[in-house]
């Protein structure tokens, strides 16, 4: 799992979040330690660390003394806010600034997604929706 070029503690917060989003690690329920991600990854456990306190800052985890570290309820949606605005950032922003200079309005758009959403799941084997 680790990545080359991107600083470890990102990639342990991403995990984390990854987690959250897909439901393996729930709202409310004990996260790992520092200590086990630092085993689980053979890394420092002051990298992992910092990964898990990038996630503390955010709001994300939050510790129970003497217990560890928790996922804070409404983590799932801070997280979707987040991701969902990096996306935009990423994606969508410069799909828009290409789409103005091609002559193509918001219709032009949404059906071009539906036509390549369809050609995927055909492609996929499934039926399209």
């Amino acid at each position: 799992m680790i990545e080359e070029g991107k600083p470890l503690f990102l990639q342990i917060a991403e995990g984390i979040e990854d987690s959250i989003l897909d439901g393996s690690l729930e709202e409310e329920t004990q996260a790992p330690s520092t200590n086990e991600l630092a085993a689980f990854y053979r890394i420092n456990p002051a990298t992992a660390a910092k990964g898990v306190a990038m996630l503390t800052d955010k709001g994300v985890l939050y510790k129970r003394r003497g217990i560890g570290m928790f996922v804070a309820a409404g983590a799932k949606e801070v997280l979707l806010g987040e991701r969902r605005s990096a996306f935009a950032d990423r994606y969508i922003d410069p799909l828009l600034a290409e789409a103005r200079t091609l002559g193509l309005g918001p219709d032009d758009l949404a059906a071009l997604l539906k036509e390549r959403a369809a050609q995927t799941t055909i492609t996929e084997g499934k039926n399209p929706a």
